[in-house]
């Protein structure tokens, strides 16, 4: 008699919660060489944060299970109405599109079925950017094309621009918070980054986007030193440029915006131009940034000063549930 051949088995998902955090570390260790061997991030600090709710129980998620071993995972946090999806990784011998797309989708029912959750927002940069993906959710998500852009900065052409609007730039400080939160609050009015993020909608929002940046490590560790704002000669702040570290001599730009009224003028690039010299005297061999696809004259000016596209992967926001 002919062995009768068993289908092959899908994965499992567990809640993350029933597992501790020596389950997840094979996935995270190679979570954090992938990191680095793809974006020359350090992704060992928000590993430990993962270890660390993991571990307290509280850190809600959906995890891939072959047998006993943990091949893929998923988490979110709550903020008000709105829930962001932080990661989601399977192990590379493992992956499938079907398979990410199965732990999205967990992740996705249990987020859907939270009372008055109104928007899921997230930027997974470790999925692969398929534009003929079904997404879970479908009829209430939109998807956008980001890049993640690296420059070598031995190499990287940065003389200094004409500035056509009078302005001048003094280093990051505490106390320019209030203002720069007006500013992006202003400045992407209407911007399609403003889909993306909805903390760039308002001061409040725009506010804590400022506060996690600088406080915590999923952009790297703030860097103060190649961090600028520039001032008009009305001393309203009309620019800035922040950065953080996200490896050993490996710089990011977090954030860069200018007000309407000083666009196009080379405030941008002056900015940018200041904060990559300033990262250059650090050390840094190397600096990155994300920008959506679409926002072609930003595009243009990081590729002006040596940036070029090293991965794409898609931002996806779900709203109307």
């Amino acid at each position: 008699m002919a062995a009768l051949i068993e289908p092959a088995r899908h994965p499992d998902i567990v809640d993350l919660r029933e597992l501790r955090a020596d389950d997840l570390e094979p996935l995270l260790t190679e979570e954090i060489r992938t990191w680095d061997n793809t974006l020359d991030w350090d992704f060992a600090k928000s590993a430990d944060l993962v270890r660390r709710f993991v571990d307290l129980r509280a850190l809600s998620g959906c995890a891939l299970m072959q047998g006993r071993q943990v091949i893929g995972y998923s988490y979110f946090v709550l903020e008000d109405h709105k829930g962001l999806i932080g990661d989601l990784y399977v192990r590379r011998q493992s992956r499938t599109p079907e398979d990410e797309t199965r732990l999205l989708g967990a992740v996705l029912d249990e987020m859907m079925g939270t009372p008055h959750l109104a928007r899921i927002e997230s930027q997974l940069m470790m999925v692969d950017s398929l534009p003929a993906r079904v997404l879970p959710g479908a009829r209430f998500a939109n998807s956008y094309v980001r890049d993640f852009m690296v420059a070598d900065l031995a190499q990287a052409d940065i003389p200094q621009g004409r500035v056509r609007y009078r302005v001048y730039v003094e280093k990051w400080a505490e106390h320019f918070q209030e203002p720069a939160a007006q500013l992006i609050a202003s400045a992407y009015l209407g911007h399609v980054d403003s889909y993306i993020n909805d903390q760039y909608r308002s001061t409040l929002g725009a506010r804590r986007f400022l506060f996690n940046i600088v406080q915590y490590p999923g952009c790297g560790t703030f860097f103060r030193p190649a961090s600028f704002a520039a001032f008009d000669p009305d001393g309203r702040l009309c620019g800035l440029c922040l950065t953080s570290m996200v490896a050993e001599y490996i710089g990011h730009i977090t954030q860069i915006c200018v007000g309407n009224w000083v666009r196009g003028a080379g405030v941008g690039y002056e900015l940018l131009r200041q904060s990559l010299v300033g990262l250059r005297e650090a050390g840094c061999r190397k600096v990155s940034l994300t920008v959506t696809n679409s926002n072609h004259d930003a595009i243009r000016l990081y590729q002006r000063t040596g940036f070029t596209t090293r991965r794409q992967f898609s931002a996806y926001v779900w709203e109307g549930f």
